[in-house]
């Protein structure tokens, strides 16, 4: 009887450790399947930019001096840009000279006249926006010798200017008056009829 549980207790013994055994070699199994899939992430993952080139250098450029002024009349405002060149005067980006009314480029050129030799040495681009012809005529023409003032600051322009005209400087403060009710403009009333 001894014989027999002896037996027993060997095969119940032996069969825990043969159900043990296949899983430590399903174990070893999955662990080696799972390495090599871990060592081709490792090899793929590192990847080579390439060299990233050196930026190519820019030119300095010359420092010049420009300003941009502004002028005003009744409804038109005048920006004047002046920096240094050969002396071109654009007025909308045309030349001054390809304005059809001579008037109007002698009023826009008049500050240009009281400076001397120096203007030859300067280029000066109005752009106008809003008004009539002589509205902008004159908002340039006040942009224009404001900017003078502000580039040749060694001569003494701005006194000369006052002397000469005050409005070159100065912009005028007039405006339109309103046109008001019972009436067509302004001041004017409609007429009034007894019959």
């Amino acid at each position: 009887m001894v014989k027999k549980e002896d037996k027993k207790t060997e095969a119940t013994k032996e069969k825990p450790k043969e159900k043990a055994a296949p899983k430590k070699a399903e174990d070893k199994e999955t662990a080696e399947v799972k390495k090599p899939e871990e060592k081709k992430v490792k090899k793929e993952t590192p990847k080579k930019t390439p060299a990233k080139k050196a930026p190519k250098k820019k030119k300095a450029k010359k420092a010049t001096r420009a300003f941009v002024i502004r002028g005003k009349r009744k409804e038109c405002v005048a920006r004047a840009t002046i920096k240094e060149g050969n002396g071109v005067v654009r007025f909308n980006k045309m030349k001054i000279s390809a304005l059809n009314n001579i008037y109007v480029q002698e009023i826009i050129t008049e500050p240009l006249k009281y400076v001397g030799p120096q203007v030859d040495n300067v280029d000066i681009s109005v752009s106008v926006r809003g008004g009539g012809s002589m509205g902008q005529a004159q908002a340039a023409r006040t942009a224009i010798a404001k900017a003078l003032v502000e580039y040749f600051d060694d001569i003494k322009l701005r006194e000369k200017f006052i002397s000469i005209d005050r409005s070159l400087l100065i912009e005028d403060t007039r405006r339109v008056e309103t046109k008001k009710f019972r009436g067509p403009k302004a001041r004017a009333r409609f007429q009034k009829s007894y019959r």
